[in-house]
Parts: structure tokens; C-alpha cells; sequence
């Protein structure tokens, strides 16, 4: 029997974790916002790797003693620990099957981390710069440490997918640039006292991004070439239990996603009639849109409008549909850094809210951006979407634990709850004009091809008969591309991007619809249990103060509220 006295709780264990976790890991501290993390960079070799399976490891053991002591089986300890086992156990999987040693992504993998972290620092004063010049000099060690694990990867026969290669090669050859590169052009703002310390870091930094790319392309390349770029099931089924927290019926996913497809398609069209009469397809009503409809012009001015958008939405929704703290509602618009993946993002704020939750705009070069694409998103980004949902888990974090908060997320929750975001905004009357409805439907559209083609082409499904696409073909990257280019009102970059990603980030896409799906179910089954006493507002902020949950739980515990 466990020291009842002595042995922590299950939210104990949490928040010693995050503490291990954030010391091997000290990008993740910088988005916590803990200080001490912002003069390093995590090592991603493979040693690296296996330091956090072991942490993950005896967290795992020390949970299961907490679990016996006295005051365990609480609500705020059982969800916690259950939590807590659920994401360990899932990333131990992923770590077990070598697939960090084959982590080639345009939007996610440790290169892409190392740069984004310094868009996260603080940087007021010399003491801030003063730390980043520090950590510029860590990107090359760091860097090698992310190119020996592809190195092991490729020895024990774990390739990356060469698309996702070719397009990480060209991501390297922007940042590198021809003048001072992405991080010479950061530093540029940096106090004239530390201005040839940090030009020297810069140019540190960019020979770490140098050095890497020129691996990737005269070794690695020609390494995996011919590898495939899909998973195969075994391989999904993996991955999909990390970033949806359940272990899904991936057959019956993918006939959702059609349900959905053809659902939304009926829509689309009644709003594109509206726009363009006799248009053959909702999506020749947006491309007269992109001729003719409403546009910001230019990038800060985009930004700025942003930026109203978001407060004109925190403005509406507290009180009636929210009840928002006040550090809740600072959330601020930026642009985000080029050579990045098409998608916008965002980040959820400091612990401390020192640095507010911030919403981030790829501009692909664009200085012209239809309204139509912006509206819809930013709900999904902004308000109320990430933003309401992350940066209250933050403001609750003490009634929670730290690992409830944060490190702990679940990427189909809150992409689900963010899809989710979008839904309400329609059902509350935000999006009765013509074309920001449209484009709100087309990017719920967008959501459900993801569905469709990423669980295709990743386990080389038929497509059905009912498809007015290929019917009866097996699905590849190639018809993919072809299906998401055909559906879809987004240029056709961010189509390329897209589809990338998809191929490095298996079943992530997958969990927007189907996290939408599990609130919708949710918020269903307590209306029913409350009937004509349901308060939507209530409701609306209990469901965001349970910090993360997978889909396994989600589902029953929004039911109970």
C-alpha cells in the first residue's frame, strides 16, 4: 500500500511532469512562459527522444501509485489522471514504433518548432535579447541533434516521405535566403548595444539552417526516394490515437466524412446561388468572389482588421453567450513569419498571461485578402474559438493542474471545439451575409474532404460509388490533390501545402470534423438531459473549463454538464 501521507496525487504527478518535461524540453517552457527556458533548445536526437519515453515512463509508475491514495476518485483527480494516462501511453506508442526518427513535416517537427519559439520570446528588453542571441547559438547543435535522429531513422528503415523532404528543402532555402535570412531579419529589431552579438548569432543560426538543408537534400533525399509518403492503417491507427485520443473506427470516419461532403455540398450551392446565379459550382461563386467580392487591402491593414474583428466578437459573445474574464479577452492579431505552411494558427498565451494569445496570418506574399476566407477562420483562431478555449484553461489552470492546461492538449478537442466555434457563430446569425456564409461553408467543406482524403489516401480506400469523383478508384496523393483542388476556394499553394501536411501529420486533419462531431453530441445530450432548463451560456463555459480531454471522454463528460 502507497504512504497515504507522502505519495502526491494524480494532479500532483501532472504538474511534476510538466516540470521534468518542460526542463528536457525548453521550447515548450517558452510557450508556458517560464523564463529560465529561453537561453536553450531541446535535444531531438535520439538520446534526446529517449530521455522523454523515460519520463514518460516513470510519470506512468507514479500515477499508478497515486491512483490508490485516499481522495483519487475525485472528479478534478480522475479526469487528470485519466488525462494523464491517456496522452502518456499514446506517445510512448508513437516513440516505441521509431516514428520520431521519421519526422518530416512543413508545419510540424522540430525544425519548425526551433524557429517558431522565437516569435514567442519576449524581446523588451536587453536582457530579452540578450537570451535569444544566447539561444540563436543553440539552433545548430539542436538542428544536428534533429538530423541524427533521421540519420537512425533511415538506418533502421523508418524514411520520411520525400514529398514532405522536397517541400522542408524549399522551406530552408527561404529562411536561409540570400541576404541575412529569417533570423538575421528577427534580430534586426534588436538594441543597437547588441548589435554585432546578435548579427553574430543570427549568422550562427542560419549556418545551423544552412547545414541541415544541405543534408536533407544531398543525403537524406536520396535516401528515402521511392519511399512511400502514405502510413498504411497500422501506421494511422497509431497516430490517430495521439491526436484524437481515442482509437477510432476509421471506416465508419471516412463514411462520415462523406455524409458531411454531400450535406455541406446542398448548402453551398443555395449560397452560391445567391451570389452568381446559375453558377455550375459553389466554387465558381468564390472565384467570382475573389474577382468581385469585398477585400482587404494590404497586409497591416488586414492585420488590423483582424484585430477588430476579434474584439468586435469578444464584445458580443461576454455576457450573453460567454462569461469572459478580463485577461481572457486580450488576444492579439499578427502576421506570420514567411516560409511557413499556408495555414493560419495560433498561440495560446503565457501561464502568466504576460503574453496574450495570439492569432497568426501566412500571407503567402498575398497583399489582397478576400473576406469571404478571413471571417469564418478567425472565429475558428480567434474568437470564439482557440483563443476563448485555450487561454481559459490557462485562467482556470489552479481549479485544474498545469498539464490539464497545457502541455496535456489534445488536438482534436480543440481543433473540434474551434470547428465547433465556427458552427455557433452561424447558429447565433453572425454569418447571415451571402459570402462570409459561403466561406464559412467552404471551409467547413474544407473539414470534411480532410476526413475523406487523408484517411484515403492513407489507407488506400476505395472511393464509393455515390463520389462524383473517381468512383470506384483507390485513393492516392495525386487524386487527393485533384479532389482538394475541385472542393476547395483556396488558391492553389495553400491546396499544395495542405495536402503535404497531411501527409507528415497523419490523422491530425481528420480531428476538426470529427472533434466538431463529439461537441455537437455532446452539447446535444445536455440539452436533452436539462430539456427547457438548459443555459447554453452555462454550459458554454463549464464545457471550457474542463481543461483537455481526448474524444474517448469528451463526449460523456460535456453530456453530464
Amino acid at each position: 500500500m502507497p504512504n497515504s501521507t507522502n505519495t502526491p496525487l494524480p494532479r500532483q504527478v501532472a504538474d511534476s511532469y510538466v516540470e521534468a518535461f518542460t526542463e528536457l524540453d525548453p521550447i515548450t517552457g517558452t510557450f508556458l512562459g517560464i523564463a529560465e527556458s529561453a537561453r536553450r533548445l531541446p535535444d531531438f536526437s535520439p538520446a534526446g527522444q529517449e530521455a522523454l519515453a523515460d519520463l514518460a515512463r516513470t510519470t506512468l509508475r507514479a500515477l499508478e501509485e497515486a491512483e490508490a491514495r485516499p481522495g483519487a476518485d475525485s472528479d478534478s483527480e480522475r479526469r487528470c489522471a485519466r488525462l494523464l494516462r491517456e496522452r502518456l501511453t499514446a506517445e510512448l506508442a508513437v516513440h516505441e514504433a521509431g516514428e520520431p526518427l521519421r519526422t518530416v513535416s512543413n508545419i510540424h517537427s522540430p525544425l519548425h518548432a526551433v524557429r517558431e519559439v522565437f516569435t514567442l520570446m519576449p524581446t523588451e528588453t536587453e536582457e530579452d535579447w540578450s537570451a535569444v542571441a544566447e539561444r540563436l547559438r543553440a539552433v545548430p547543435a539542436a538542428l544536428e541533434g534533429y538530423r541524427a535522429s533521421l540519420a537512425e531513422g533511415v538506418e533502421r528503415g523508418l524514411p520520411g516521405g520525400p514529398r514532405q523532404v522536397s517541400t522542408v528543402i524549399g522551406q530552408l532555402d527561404q529562411w536561409i535566403g540570400t541576404g541575412t535570412g529569417w533570423f538575421g531579419d528577427f534580430t534586426a529589431a534588436g538594441p543597437k548595444e547588441l548589435r554585432d552579438e546578435l548579427d553574430e548569432a543570427a549568422g550562427v543560426a542560419t549556418g545551423g539552417l544552412a547545414a541541415l538543408r544541405d543534408w536533407l537534400r544531398d543525403v537524406y533525399a536520396p535516401a528515402v526516394e521511392g519511399a512511400p509518403d502514405v502510413v498504411g492503417r497500422e501506421r494511422y491507427a497509431r497516430w490517430s490515437r495521439y491526436w484524437n485520443g481515442t482509437d477510432l473506427d476509421l471506416d465508419e470516419a471516412y463514411a462520415y466524412g462523406w455524409s458531411e461532403f454531400h450535406r455541406i455540398l446542398g448548402e453551398m450551392r443555395v449560397e452560391a446561388e445567391k451570389i452568381l446565379p446559375g453558377a455550375k459550382t459553389p466554387w465558381e461563386a468564390l472565384a467570382h468572389l475573389d474577382a468581385h467580392g469585398t477585400h482587404i487591402e494590404g497586409v497591416e491593414e488586414t492585420r488590423v482588421w483582424l484585430q477588430e474583428l476579434m474584439d468586435e466578437a469578444i464584445e458580443a459573445l461576454d455576457g450573453t453567450h460567454f462569461e469572459l474574464a478580463e485577461r481572457v479577452k486580450r488576444v492579439e492579431s499578427r502576421i506570420a513569419p514567411p516560409g511557413g505552411a499556408a495555414a493560419p494558427y495560433y498561440s495560446q498565451p503565457s501561464e502568466d498571461f504576460s503574453r496574450p494569445g495570439r492569432t497568426w496570418l501566412p500571407t503567402m506574399g498575398e497583399t489582397r485578402f478576400p473576406v469571404y476566407d478571413l471571417v469564418s477562420t478567425w472565429y475558428h483562431e480567434g474568437v470564439p474559438g482557440h483563443h476563448l478555449q485555450l487561454a481559459q484553461w490557462v485562467h482556470v489552470a489552479d481549479r485544474l493542474s498545469r498539464y490539464q492546461a497545457t502541455v496535456g492538449l489534445v488536438s482534436a478537442n480543440c481543433e473540434g471545439w474551434a470547428l465547433y466555434a465556427e458552427r455557433l457563430m452561424d447558429e447565433l446569425g453572425f454569418l447571415t451575409d451571402p459570402e462570409r456564409r459561403l466561406g464559412y461553408l467552404d471551409a467547413q467543406m474544407m473539414r470534411a474532404a480532410r476526413v475523406i482524403i487523408d484517411i484515403g489516401m492513407h489507407l488506400e480506400l476505395e472511393i464509393p460509388g455515390h463520389s462524383p469523383f473517381h468512383p470506384g478508384e483507390r485513393w492516392t496523393p495525386e487524386l487527393a490533390r485533384e479532389f482538394f483542388g475541385m472542393h476547395s476556394g483556396r488558391p492553389a499553394d495553400f491546396v499544395d501545402s495542405e495536402l503535404v501536411r497531411y501527409l507528415g501529420m497523419p490523422a491530425q486533419a481528420i480531428g476538426y470534423k470529427l472533434g466538431e462531431r463529439a461537441w455537437l453530441t455532446g452539447r446535444e445530450a445536455a440539452r436533452k438531459a436539462h430539456g427547457d432548463a438548459f443555459d447554453a451560456k452555462a454550459w458554454h463555459m463549464a464545457a471550457l473549463s474542463q481543461g483537455s480531454l481526448g474524444l474517448d471522454d469528451l463526449v460523456a463528460e460535456l453530456s453530464a454538464l
